[in-house]
């Protein structure tokens, strides 16, 4: 009996990653030589990224490329890349940065969940054997802090909202308007997770060890903590006001 990991896309957004390209793919390749196939998505990149991408997939045909016009951020691509793993009929569409913090070896730990039931299976930091690397003391724990303030809001259980290392079935995906995701520093992480909990998914959180790119430079903005933590501070607000004039109405029966 096939299993819906069989059929598994994984994304790989990126820009100026012309170095990281070759390895995470490499890596992705030897861990998962069958039943996974990668979609570059390429946002221009004046490095040439997006050039090697198309010698690669003309080597492979596990790997296909998507080229963007211009960049325009890491939730519209892949929300591009969902829409294309939905076209050409992907049970499973994964997100992977392209920089290595996301080991191509721990994928599987993802898929085992989506094939045992799990609607969203998140490769999380911070549940028991999940850990980070080369990352400086208070980077761990702003992000720490702040998925444990996010958790709280939105009343969510789940310790690794802003986690990017991710497996859906396509069938959650396809519950999602994509247009309405919010683009708001790297807050589309939480705003996915949290319109699957709202959507009564099945999600999964599996522990992987998150490694700081060796390779190249950040692209997170020091803005995206005040930013995010605003927007998820309105959704909570609003997600305790409904639950209450939900009782209330209850009460008043």
């Amino acid at each position: 009996m096939a299993n819906p990991s069989d059929r598994t896309l994984v994304i790989i957004p990126t820009f100026n990653e012309k170095e990281n390209l070759p390895l995470i793919i490499g890596r992705v390749r030897a861990a998962e030589p069958e039943r996974v196939d990668i979609l570059v998505v390429d946002d221009n990149s004046p490095d040439g990224t997006g050039d090697l991408a198309d010698e690669m997939a003309a080597d492979d045909g596990h790997i296909r490329v998507l080229h963007r016009e211009s960049k325009g951020g890491l939730c519209g691509a892949y929300i591009a890349g969902f829409r294309q793993g939905l076209e050409d009929g992907y049970d499973v569409i994964c997100e992977m940065d392209a920089d290595g913090s996301h080991a191509p070896e721990q994928l599987h730990l993802l898929l085992d969940q989506v094939d045992a039931g799990a609607d969203l299976v998140i490769g999380a930091r911070y549940v028991k054997g999940g850990k980070t690397v080369n990352w400086p003391w208070y980077r761990w724990a702003l992000s720490k802090g702040g998925n444990l303030y996010i958790s709280l809001a939105l009343g969510a259980g789940l310790s690794d909202m802003t986690a990017g290392y991710r497996a859906y079935r396509r069938e959650l995906i396809e519950k999602f308007n994509l247009d309405e995701l919010s683009n708001a520093g790297y807050i589309f992480q939480v705003d996915l997770a949290w319109r699957a909990v709202q959507a009564g998914a099945d999600i999964r959180e599996v522990p992987i060890t998150f490694t700081e790119r060796v390779i190249g430079e950040s692209k997170l903005s020091g803005s995206f903590v005040k930013d995010s933590l605003l927007v998820v501070t309105k959704w909570g607000l609003a997600h305790r006001w409904n639950q209450l004039k939900g009782l209330t109405a209850k009460l008043r029966k």
